[in-house]
């Protein structure tokens, strides 16, 4: 299981998890749905308690991934398999992102 914290404008806004079998769980702290003042991570997640499960990385994420050339050259200073799309994703959307989201890997 790999973990990854999600940040909205440097705020921890909730948690993407990666689980064994390869599907993946989002799901908001509980300090940013009792803010009313703090927005949704995206309209694909309205703030709930309820935790979002999909087989495949949410769309969400996997727009934030990076393509042809620039995921070649990502993939192989990183070492990483091409396929790893939770090991681009925290790779990359850590810094170089554009947008308020930033995520990054709980050890």
């Amino acid at each position: 299981m790999r973990k990854a914290r999600i940040l909205y404008k440097n705020q921890e806004a909730g948690m993407l998890i990666q689980h064994d079998n390869g599907s993946f769980t989002f799901k908001y702290d509980n300090s940013w749905i009792s803010d009313e003042s703090k927005p949704v991570v995206s309209l694909t997640f309205p703030k709930s308690q309820q935790e979002y499960h999909s087989e495949f990385l949410f769309p969400f994420f996997y727009n934030m991934l990076p393509e042809g050339s620039n995921k070649q050259i990502v993939c192989k200073l990183n070492r990483l398999d091409r396929n790893d799309y939770f090991g681009l994703l925290i790779t990359t959307a850590k810094n170089d992102n554009i947008g308020a989201i930033k995520v990054l890997k709980v050890e």
